[in-house]
């Protein structure tokens, strides 16, 4: 970018994104909001040499450099208004090609199912590259990113701090396979935000987290049976894909081809938010934990009543098994301490991921000192990973974890995700359409039905179809969501009010034409 394009978008204040050290927004070069009025869709050939290199902060075109000039030359302090591009303008030529040659080398296309968008219809856009609140594919489409890598990216993508943090580790080398002090930094930040963690494993994903917490709470209680919640997802082990059907107390069934009967035969399925349900499967079995999402992101946004957490915090004390929050999603995000600092319920062991890994591979798993000494070495219950506590990992998540607890960080993402879900909502029941949902700081949802959802067996009253005509428009519009009706959406620091005043009024316009 020329110096007096800068200059330009600096006079405009264009594009805010939390300033490392500060606790109030300040305006970064190079975020223009020009690119927002065009639909956040420019051809590839718009992008500038400049902005494909930029790296201190997020990119934006040269067409929307060079209009954004205009505009400060015609009266500096008028905000900037551009026509929006036609609807042609929006291409995937190049991203359909990428992954349709995809679909021969992988299966289905894709390293993880839903991003084969196969719920919402159509072929998925392909990235190729993120900075901040906003995302680019391979054809040169820009979009805001309600997504954020599925919630690491709370303090925005490629955050300059973050890198530069990890260009130092790189220097130092990738993987240690051996202890670093960078562990013992970042499970201290741990154990004094999480109310539950006294102690902590680290490991590289939500289910690797999962699979050693599910083996830890049997090891400790010497019971085998386990209670989850319908439409609560614990990662892909064989244990937790059970098909839970909307019946309260029935023993689970394998829900995927390959997982044996004996593998789901200790699994429990209750009811979200029915504290009966649970109670019943208490009475009959000696269970060794209930297990839950605190706030379930994994059938679409569904919030739990203060109520519901409490009565399981009570239930587990009565009949001697163990609590335990899986906060890969919600760790770190709803709140520093997460849902369990949230909602002032604490349980025995916590799971955690994507936050504190800053957008790199991590899990962790932690809890009370007594039962956390059951794993290995210190206890016999064997849990080990090549690249667990990697020292990459480890940098990125100390860092992130140090911005979030900046002053002012949650006040940020609870402003901006209220705006935005309150927003969608009401634009939705104004056009006529069946539309709830929900949002807790910077986490949120929507149904595409009368509501409320309390349960995952109300969320499967939503329309699908009609989600993802939804989907697809508000993709063409320059606007990333979640490409399910099932997954919740994220937002994060650099996501500012200029987004949201976007994000809603393309809303406003695809609502009027569903």
């Amino acid at each position: 970018m020329v110096k007096t394009e800068a200059v330009a978008l600096v006079a405009l204040g264009a594009g805010a994104c939390w300033a490392a050290g500060g606790s109030q927004p300040s305006f970064a070069v190079g975020q223009g909001r020009a690119a927002l009025a065009q639909r956040h869709v420019q051809p590839q050939g718009a992008v500038s040499a400049s902005e494909a290199s930029a790296s201190s902060s997020p990119a934006t075109s040269a067409v929307a450099s060079v209009a954004v000039l205009a505009a400060v030359t015609a009266g500096a302090g008028r905000r900037f208004s551009a026509k929006k591009t036609q609807r042609g303008a929006f291409s995937t030529a190049k991203s359909d090609e990428i992954f349709n040659e995809a679909k021969g080398l992988m299966p289905g296309g894709v390293s993880s199912p839903v991003r084969a968008f196969k719920s919402v219809g159509g072929n998925p856009v392909v990235f190729d590259r993120v900075k901040g609140a906003y995302a680019w594919d391979v054809d040169g489409n820009k979009y805001i990113d309600y997504v954020g890598t599925w919630g690491p990216a709370i303090i925005g993508h490629a955050d300059d701090t973050v890198l530069e943090a990890l260009n130092k580790q790189m220097q130092k080398g990738t993987s240690f396979g051996a202890p670093c002090a960078l562990e013992n930094e970042l499970a201290k930040m741990v154990i004094d935000a999480v109310p539950s963690v006294e102690m902590v494993r680290f490991c590289n994903s939500g289910t690797e987290a999962c699979m050693g917490m599910i083996r830890l709470v049997r090891a400790y209680t010497k019971r085998d049976r386990v209670i989850k919640f319908e439409g609560c997802y614990h990662g892909h082990a064989d244990a937790f894909l059970v098909q839970a059907g909307s019946g309260v107390a029935t023993l689970g069934l394998p829900d995927s081809p390959g997982v044996p009967k004996g593998a789901t035969a200790g699994t429990l399925c209750a009811t979200y938010n029915d504290l009966a349900s649970v109670e019943e499967l208490l009475k009959e079995n000696e269970v060794a934990a209930i297990i839950l999402e605190p706030v379930v992101g994994n059938s679409g946004f569904i919030a739990p009543t203060k109520e519901f957490l409490q009565g399981l915090r009570d239930l587990s004390t009565k009949h001697g098994c163990l609590l335990v929050f899986d906060e890969v999603m919600t760790g770190f995000r709803i709140s520093y301490g997460g849902a369990q600092e949230y909602f002032g319920v604490t349980p025995d062991i916590t799971t955690m991921g994507k936050v504190i890994g800053g957008g790199l591979p991590v899990g962790a798993y932690g809890g009370r000192k007594d039962i956390m000494e059951m794993v290995a070495p210190a206890g016999p219950m064997y849990q080990a990973g090549t690249l667990s506590g990697n020292p990459l990992a480890m940098t990125a998540g100390i860092e992130t974890l140090k911005r979030l607890k900046q002053p002012g960080s949650y006040e940020h993402l609870e402003k901006v995700t209220s705006r935005l879900i309150d927003g969608i909502l009401e634009a939705g029941k104004a056009a006529g359409h069946d539309v709830c949902g929900g949002h807790i700081s910077g986490m949120f949802g929507l149904f595409f039905c009368k509501g409320p959802v309390t349960a995952f067996h109300e969320a499967t009253a939503s329309d699908t179809k009609k989600f993802g005509r939804w989907h697809r428009m508000m993709l063409e519009r320059g606007v990333y969501l979640a490409p399910s009706q099932y997954e919740a959406g994220f937002t994060g620091l650099c996501h500012t009010e200029e987004d949201v005043d976007y994000t809603l009024k393309m809303a406003k316009e695809v609502f009027a034409l569903l």
